[in-house]
């Protein structure tokens, strides 16, 4: 059975020592969605919201969070970022709008927690913005769909 890292063997919390792993090349990939009203998701989509461009304060939100991560998640590593995307992919069947992030690092540890943070925090933007217009939004299935690099190499989540 595997232990969780982030206590110690007095069961204490501390930050995990990465010092002695190899820097290697690391990605992350998360995807979430908030599902809404059609005729909110179309709103969006036309850009006619009065408050501006959801997507695109939404996606810079999603990038300043994964720079942020280490100073929301008390025990992850402060990593410099080499890149973070955010793309979103509207679902009209669903009433839905996706949300991936890809995070990438030359680092000793992942990048996941960035990835999922920005996906959140993008997720969150578009709340905040459209809230007025419509408060039964969903936040949902926010989830790593990929890892690439360091001693655990590449992982996929069956989807």
């Amino acid at each position: 059975m595997t232990t969780l890292t982030h206590f110690n063997a007095l069961g204490e919390a501390h930050m995990v020592d990465v010092g002695n792993k190899a820097i290697t090349q690391r990605l992350a990939v998360t995807e979430g969605s908030i599902s809404m009203h059609p005729a909110t998701l179309q709103l969006i989509l036309a850009g006619a919201h009065k408050k501006g461009d959801v997507l695109a304060v939404a996606r810079i939100a999603g990038i300043m969070a994964a720079k942020k991560t280490a100073d929301i998640i008390p025990l992850c590593h402060p990593l410099p970022l080499t890149h973070i995307d955010i793309h979103f992919t509207p679902n009209l069947e669903k009433n839905h709008m996706v949300c991936r992030a890809t995070a990438k690092t030359n680092g000793q540890t992942g990048v996941e927690m960035e990835a999922l943070t920005a996906t959140t925090c993008a997720l969150l933007t578009i709340y905040d913005m459209c809230k007025a217009v419509d408060r039964g939004m969903i936040i949902q299935n926010v989830h790593v769909i990929e890892k690439q690099g360091g001693n655990s190499g590449h992982w996929q989540a069956n989807t």
